[in-house]
């Protein structure tokens, strides 16, 4: 018999050797595992967030790598503003010019009111003079029109000031409309968490929308595992869970956040104990924010592991305690926190 068909006979052993010793470990600790506690496996994740141009424009400046850490709120890049900053000065600009001609227009009145005061005075004299037949009617007419005249120059120099003031309160708008376009230009990061990828460069012109980084929102750490439906059913929101990871010696505390009300096909990378275990639901296991802070350095996405939930106690029974390869916690949590966990 040839060598490589030798060696490929011999690997091939190896493997099934190792795979049955690895089903057989899997298998030892499910029977370690009390009935009250569900296991499944998954993968530490966190929402991906999008950071996009609201208005199209120039990149500036990109002020993060990726991997780098983001706080909530942290300038993250700037889009050039030199042609709103031009259109914000003419917008100020014609505020003010509009302003002055309010004033000026509010003065004319003043003038138009004492006017129109001296006319209905004149009209009031001619009137009473009428009357007695001192003067001719002819001229009472004249001081009637010349009040008249009066009333609508008056009338015509308030509207005049009122449409000024609304032009005051247009111009004062767009000024708030340009100066938040500017602001928009400052991209900021909506959550604490980490830069994946750096989508844009400076001097690079992006649509409306346009992406110019991806951050992983670390204000959400979670694992999500799937559960048959006995499981699930028996799987409270607020249950504690532990989470074991296969590159840790610890226990990580978790809590299930979200049980989903339907079933589903079981994703392929998702191991099942059994084939029948074809439709299950999801379950989302959050990890308490507190831990994340003071691990912020090493925590990691992608990261596969193995959670342990614990299920509903049967009425009357108390819940079982933790395994024993579940009972060592980061060295950060108190006891009173692990009594609780």
């Amino acid at each position: 018999m040839k060598k490589p068909v030798i060696r490929l006979m011999a690997f091939s052993l190896v493997v099934i050797v190792i795979a049955a010793f690895s089903w057989q470990w899997w298998q030892s600790q499910q029977t370690l595992l009390p009935a009250d506690i569900a296991t499944g496996n998954g993968r530490i994740e966190a929402d991906q967030i999008d950071i996009t141009t609201k208005y199209a424009g120039r990149v500036k400046r990109i002020l993060v790598q990726e991997g780098d850490l983001v706080t909530l709120d942290q300038v993250l890049a700037k889009m050039d503003t030199t042609e709103l900053d031009a259109q914000l000065a003419q917008t100020q600009a014609q505020v003010l010019q509009t302003q002055a001609a309010v004033v000026e227009s509010s003065a004319l009145i003043a003038q138009r009111e004492s006017e129109l005061t001296l006319a209905e005075l004149e009209f009031k004299r001619v009137a009473a003079l009428v009357k007695t037949g001192a003067i001719s009617q002819s001229l009472a007419d004249q001081k009637q029109t010349i009040k008249a005249t009066a009333i609508a120059v008056y009338n015509a120099a308030k509207a005049h000031v009122n449409t000024l003031e609304q032009s005051v309160l247009v111009a004062q708008a767009e000024v708030k409309r340009v100066q938040t376009q500017i602001d928009e230009a400052v991209l900021k990061s909506p959550a604490m968490g980490r830069v994946l990828y750096r989508l844009a460069q400076p001097n690079e012109v992006l649509g409306s929308g346009g992406k110019v980084l991806t951050i992983i929102n670390l204000g959400d750490i979670y694992m999500e595992v799937f559960l048959p439906s006995a499981q699930a059913y028996l799987t409270p929101i607020g249950a504690q869970a532990r989470v074991k990871l296969d590159i840790l010696d610890i226990a990580i505390p978790a809590q299930v956040s979200f049980v989903s009300p339907e079933s589903q096909f079981t994703p392929k990378q998702v191991e099942t104990q059994s084939e029948r275990d074809k439709l299950m639901f999801r379950v989302k296991l959050r990890i308490p924010q507190a831990l994340v802070l003071n691990h912020i350095e090493q925590v990691k996405t992608g990261v596969r592991g193995v959670a342990y939930i614990r299920l509903s106690a049967t009425k009357g029974k108390k819940p079982s305690a933790w395994p024993v390869f579940l009972q060592k916690l980061p060295d950060d949590i108190n006891p009173a926190e692990q009594s609780s966990q």
